[in-house]
């Protein structure tokens, strides 16, 4: 089955409203007229309404890089998913690795809000990924299955269609490692498998898994042109509207 690549672009905590408008004003003409991958981008939350109107009469999608697993409440600093419509956002991340190295995120809070974004009709990616000490302790397989089985609890396969997963090798964002393409391609291999006894073979082969650990534009080709790859969620090289660019131009 035949999958139409994404590549995302996860910019942390970094840029002011003014340099993310200058970011899509200068990104947008180097991409335009590409239709062969989807493209989207994740601001901070602070960012969101002027990255949605800069993108606006574009095909770039724009997501959160986290939302809440509750519509609204008493919850200081969150974003909820209604706010994240409300701006004219199209996508959320779920479960990156920092949230769950730095805030605590756990299978089922990433699972509670999957089920929030499923219902709302936000496209939601689910980053799930081994640390260095599983990946050395032969572990990598095992880790992979339980939060890909944590985070899908109670999706049927009826409601799967807009998931996308993203593999995020820990030790290798930020590290200046990256995985191999036939790492990163096996680990692929053992998540969708994971989806397919979950949700059967059906969904399991519509369903985009990401590849995301210090993608650059020099090894997006190597990359993303594994069967198994069907895109990339890129961090520090999505910085610079050239670079990601490229990458998106694998």
């Amino acid at each position: 089955m035949s999958r139409k690549a994404l590549i995302a672009a996860n910019w942390k905590m970094y840029k002011t409203p003014a340099e993310a408008k200058a970011f899509v004003d200068a990104f947008l003409p180097l991409v335009a007229g590409h239709t062969r991958d989807a493209i989207a981008l994740f601001p901070s939350p602070v960012l969101l309404p002027a990255v949605t109107a800069a993108c606006n009469a574009s095909s770039v999608a724009v997501g959160a890089q986290n939302i809440h697993f509750a519509e609204e409440g008493a919850y200081t600093g969150e974003t909820s998913i209604i706010q994240l419509k409300a701006v004219g956002g199209t996508h959320t991340l779920i479960g990156h690795s920092e949230r769950r190295q730095y805030f605590a995120e756990t299978d089922e809070i990433v699972n509670k809000k999957l089920h929030t974004a499923l219902k709302h009709g936000i496209v939601p990616i689910v980053c799930i990924g081994e640390v260095l000490e599983e990946r050395e302790a032969g572990r990598t397989a095992t880790v992979l299955k339980t939060q890909v089985s944590g985070a899908f609890a109670g999706i049927t396969p009826e409601a799967a269609a807009p998931i996308v997963i993203a593999y995020e090798p820990v030790w290798a964002i930020g590290t200046g490692k990256t995985a191999t393409p036939e790492i990163a391609a096996d680990a692929h291999g053992i998540i969708r498998a994971e989806v397919a006894k979950l949700l059967g073979a059906e969904v399991a082969a519509a369903m985009r898994i990401l590849y995301g650990g210090s993608v650059k534009p020099d090894n997006a080709t190597a990359l993303i042109s594994q069967e198994e790859i069907d895109g990339a969620l890129v961090g520090g090289a999505s910085l610079k509207p050239d670079s990601f660019a490229a990458i998106v131009k694998y």
